[in-house]
Formats: structure tokens, sequence, C-alpha cells
């Protein structure tokens, strides 16, 4: 039985096939072209899959998607490529290819990934975090996602860090997303510094007044925020991903104010970079059905 994952991204959509020992066999990108809508995004996805399962008759297909599915309506919700919200993709794609078709967002794909493959492999309970454009995170309990009653377990980027904080676009303030996403920091940067820069200059050189600042808002937020998710779920393992992982002090400095913040004597949890980076996506898709 071979894997086909589908990563919907914002600017790209890739297709990987796998066999049954996940090896790659066949993989590929195409552009999403969102500005051509709806339609437009399901005629790429099938006409990927039709062609990475050319040579083969017996797959399993697996979609990593941006937002979620709505357990009430079956359709997407809280996505940023805007014109898959409140559409039926998951029924759709399954008319169109004639396939049942399982689908995740982003970070239980994320997730899946890193603790089959990945930096998480051997851990039972791991967290995978999401930070970039958006906060997310993905749950995996003994190699499977644990998605919660309403399909929302994972969602510590809209815990409220700050009362009566900045406004998010879910309608409430003070959300995690809103501290320490990467425009929210980028933003910060700016509101302090009064520059505009992008997150890769802003952390090459904080050793100013305003840097240092910059870096302790950044750090008591990132240590809350996790702390907070670690108080709650107390994983085995958690992995960073998204490009704000690619920040090194998160792994040294970010790792000590997440600890000096649980409630324990006890603090050991390893937090950890991801191993497959931008791939994670669609590895955790074609895993969906593992």
């Amino acid at each position: 039985m071979y894997k086909v994952g589908i990563d919907l991204g914002g600017t790209k959509i890739e297709g990987i096939c796998l066999d049954e020992k996940s090896q790659v066999v066949e993989r590929k990108r195409v552009p999403t072209n969102q500005q051509d809508g709806y339609k437009s995004i399901l005629s790429s996805i099938s006409a990927l899959v039709n062609d990475i399962t050319k040579n083969i008759s017996d797959y399993t297909i697996g979609i990593c998607t941006p937002g979620a599915i709505s357990k009430k309506t079956g359709f997407i919700k809280n996505s940023n490529t805007q014109c898959l919200i409140g559409m039926p993709l998951k029924n759709d794609l399954e008319k169109i290819l004639g396939k049942k078709v399982a689908m995740e967002n982003d970070a239980n794909c994320f997730a899946m990934a890193e603790a089959t493959m990945g930096m998480a492999v051997g851990y039972n309970v791991v967290f995978g975090v999401i930070m970039g454009t958006g906060v997310g995170g993905g749950i995996i309990i003994d190699g499977k996602i644990h998605r919660g009653r309403t399909y929302i377990a994972g969602e510590w980027g809209h815990h409220t860090l700050h009362q009566n904080g900045n406004k998010c676009y879910c309608g409430k303030s003070g959300c995690v997303e809103t501290y320490i996403s990467g425009p929210a920091l980028e933003k910060r940067w700016s509101q302090i510094t009064g520059k505009k820069e992008s997150l890769t200059a802003i952390v090459q050189n904080l050793d100013s007044t305003d840097g240092q600042l910059w870096k302790k808002e950044f750090l008591d937020n990132f240590g809350t925020g996790v702390a907070n998710v670690i108080d709650i779920l107390d994983p085995d393992v958690i992995v960073l991903g998204g490009g704000i992982s690619n920040i090194d002090f998160l792994y040294t400095d970010g790792r000590d104010s997440v600890y000096d913040k649980v409630f324990s004597d006890l603090v050991d949890t390893p937090i950890l970079k991801n191993k497959l980076g931008d791939s994670a996506g669609v590895f955790g898709a074609a895993l969906l059905y593992a």
C-alpha cells in the first residue's frame, strides 16, 4: 500500500508518494495560485495526485491544510488561504478523486511527522509547535493525533496570554499568537525602535538596549505560553517548527524561561528543533492513514 500526502500551502502545493517502508517514490511541487479561487485549487490538487500516482494503483491519500475542519459543518475554518474558508474541501476532493481522503491541519501533520520520523521518535506524548505567520500546535499520543472533543486540541496560539491585550483576528484579546508570531514580533520591534525590519534581521543584532527589551518580552511571552501547555498536558517532548523555530536562543534562554514558569519542582521537558523542516507537512499528510 502506497501513501500519498498533499501539503496545501499558501504559495505551493507539494505532493509525495511513499512506499510501504516510508521511502519517497515520487515528489513534486506546483504553485497554489489561490488568487484563481477555490476551484483552481481543487484542480491543482487533483492533477498533482494523478501525476504522482500514474504508475501505482493501490494508495491512500492524506491532505495537510491551512486552517482546520469544523466538526460542526465539515467545512474549512480559520484558514489563511481565504478562498478555502467555508468550503467542503474534503468532500469535494473525495468526489473528484474517487477515494476517501484523510485531512488534518498543518500543526497536526507537523506533529505526526516529527513523532513518526523526526525529532520526537520514541516519545509517547508529543506536542508539536508551529510558530510562524501564526501560532498553533498538534498533540500526538501513542502515535495517534489527539483532536479533542471539538477538534481544537493543541490550539495554544489562542490561549489568553495577557488580559485586555493585543486584539486578535479571532475576536478575542491577548492571544499568544498576537505576541509571538512572526508578524507580531516584527510589529513589536517597530513599536520599540521605529524601524520596520524582518525577524531574520532583528535577531542578528540584539545587543542594544532596544534589542534587549524586545528579546526579554519575547522570552517572557514564549516562556509563559509554553509553560502553560506543559502545566496542562505535561508532554514527553516539545518540538518547535515554523520559521521562528530557527531562532537559536529559544533552545537555551527560551527553554530556561519556560522552565522558570512551570508549576513543578522537576522540569526537564525536552524542547527540540524539528528535523524535517518544511517537509514535515507533506510527510505528516502521507502518514495520516499509518
